[in-house]
């Protein structure tokens, strides 16, 4: 999981659609295979197999390095917003999967509907939390 500078709303419309295309291309470059991603407004989420010739971090600077340019090349207007060229904000969460590879697939997966459902509910994601566990 990784965001954009500053936690700015910037993942939507033509923007995101780029973004997958330009991630896609850099994970098949580096042989990496994406599993289930899903970008949101303000972060991405991708589950992601990874060459053993490869580290976590060298390939995750790798494509948010490569991944910045790239997106600065076609939205010019970002440079603007952002500054010195780079979109993303420093670090990411990673996570080994292992058993629970199917969950972590499913939550990616279903991630923004179930915002939306909680949304519709009137509740934030802590009171929805706290509900689907009786805690309310």
């Amino acid at each position: 999981m990784f965001a954009p500078k500053y936690r700015r709303l910037a993942i939507y419309g033509k923007i995101k659609v780029d973004i997958g295309k330009i991630l896609r291309k850099l994970c098949e470059q580096k042989g990496v295979e994406i599993i289930e991603a899903n970008a949101c407004k303000v972060h991405i989420h991708m589950l992601v197999s990874i060459p053993l010739k490869l580290s976590v971090a060298s390939f995750m600077g790798y494509l948010k390095g490569k991944s910045s340019l790239m997106i600065f090349d076609r939205h010019a207007n970002l440079k603007y917003k952002y500054g010195n060229r780079k979109f993303w904000c420093r670090g990411y969460y990673v996570n080994a999967v292992g058993r629970n590879k199917k969950a972590m697939e499913e939550y990616i997966k279903y991630y923004n509907e179930e915002r939306k459902k909680i949304k519709l509910k009137g509740l934030t994601p802590l009171q929805a939390r706290n509900q689907a566990l009786c805690l309310t």
